[in-house]
């Protein structure tokens, strides 16, 4: 249920992106709703060995995907009040992703480190297939705080395998933490280090 949910966030956040990045018609809006919903997931399936990968194996992936994208099309409008809820339902789709794809890459047999990889893998992986197809920097290249939530919430998954706690609760603490963390990173416009070069024309040493 918590890999559905995010695969619907991605497909609105998807089908949104495309109606206030570029004009599409109905097929490119749908088609790039899919893309960021199930595109992380192929990726994990991909990596950990899980072929074919299970959205299209499993109906009901391709079903939220498309409800998903179907949804964003009819009720959006290439307005700011969309904005937010873009941006809302990226960070869902992130939180949900990492948890699962990093407990998936566990129960596959890799190891912790390689399972955190994969599970920020999963969460990032289709909204820079998003971007590529929109012609736009990924925003896991650029977002100081969008990888770096998507890591620590898979970390928070793969520490809790073999604990006390397992199952629903600690998923839903782990997401809730990379939700809240990239949320944060967004209302106060938080980033990461970046690289300082020179700019042209400054005079050398």
């Amino acid at each position: 249920m918590i890999d559905l949910a995010g695969t619907f966030a991605f497909a609105v956040n998807g089908a949104l992106t495309a109606t206030r990045a570029v004009r599409l018609d109905i097929v490119g809006v749908l088609g790039l709703g899919l893309t960021t919903a199930i595109g992380g997931g192929i990726m994990r399936d991909v990596l950990i060995g899980a072929v074919p990968p299970s959205a299209f194996t499993q109906w009901y992936y391709l079903a939220a995907a498309g409800s998903g994208a179907t949804v964003a099309f009819f009720v959006s409008r290439p307005s700011r009040l969309v904005t937010v809820p873009m941006i809302v339902l990226d960070a869902i789709g992130l939180s949900l992703f990492c948890v699962t794809g990093a407990q998936k890459a566990m129960d596959f047999g890799l190891d912790p480190a390689a399972a955190i990889i994969v599970g920020a893998i999963t969460a990032v992986g289709g909204g820079t297939i998003r971007d590529v197809l929109i012609g736009q920097v990924p925003s896991v290249l650029t977002s100081g705080l969008y990888a770096i939530p998507a890591l620590i919430g898979a970390a928070i998954t793969v520490l809790a395998v073999g604990g006390p706690v397992l199952g629903i609760p600690i998923a839903v603490v782990a997401a809730a933490v990379c939700f809240v963390i990239r949320m944060l990173g967004v209302w106060f416009k938080l980033e990461a280090p970046k690289v300082g070069w020179p700019e042209r024309g400054a005079s050398g040493g």
